[in-house]
């Protein structure tokens, strides 16, 4: 089988090896892929490792971690909670723990419902390196996107992205309200691990203020709970 071009051998030792920061052989990485692993059909592997991640590990911006350690996937695990990149690593970490090729996908984002705090500290309400994961499922690459957990979700009243391990699971253009939510506005390529010093520098171009207090880890704040409350106003 070939893949892009790809060879067998390739897609082994680049989509399926353990990284830096797509840390598969973690033990406790491969704890939390154990119970996936009984289910025979590498989809359907795929599709619940998808929502695993996705509803147990709370989408939080205030937790970035911009360092070597606090980007690896085990570090979701150990705290509970990520934002987009860091979710993505640990669902792609997992597939792998799972024998199932995968990768880091980098994209920017226009966020049309923003939070008014984060949009503050963003100085923008377009993300940059808005990361995702692609899974390679019957002989192609298929788009998940595990960022907002399924109460955040019903908090900001967008719309929980599914994933069937066929369709691209992607943001939706609309939230559930009909209100104008994600915009795609640039594809920055896929990698076979995160490329943390491209990250870094672009993430610190981009947002010195959010960078500088996530790396001070004095950002604090409920996430959630300002989901929330933008809804109601």
């Amino acid at each position: 089988m070939t893949v892009s071009g790809e060879t067998d051998k390739t897609v082994e030792q680049a989509y399926l090896a353990a990284t830096p920061y797509i840390d598969s052989d973690h033990p406790a990485v491969r704890a939390f892929a154990a119970p996936f692993a009984k289910i025979a059909d590498p989809k359907a592997r795929a599709i619940a490792a998808y929502y695993a991640v996705r509803d147990k590990f709370l989408y939080d911006p205030y937790s970035i971690e911009p360092t070597e350690a606090g980007m690896k996937a085990s570090r979701v695990l150990e705290t509970g909670r990520g934002f987009c990149v860091s979710k993505a690593v640990l669902l792609a970490a997992v597939a792998r723990a799972l024998d199932i090729p995968s990768r880091i996908g980098l994209a920017d984002v226009k966020n049309h419902l923003a939070t008014p705090r984060l949009r503050e500290l963003m100085g923008t309400d377009v993300f940059f390196y808005h990361g995702y994961t692609e899974l390679l499922i019957d002989g192609r690459w298929v788009k998940a996107t595990p960022a907002f957990n399924i109460e955040l979700c019903e908090k900001f009243r967008v719309l929980p992205l599914e994933f069937d391990g066929e369709q691209d699971s992607v943001f939706h253009p609309f939230d559930a309200d009909q209100r104008r939510h994600m915009e795609y506005v640039a594809d920055r390529g896929q990698f076979a691990d995160l490329p943390f010093a491209d990250w870094l520098h672009g993430m610190n171009e981009a947002y010195p203020n959010l960078m500088r207090d996530s790396l001070q880890r004095t950002l604090g704040g409920d996430f959630a709970a300002e989901a929330a409350e933008t809804r109601t106003v």
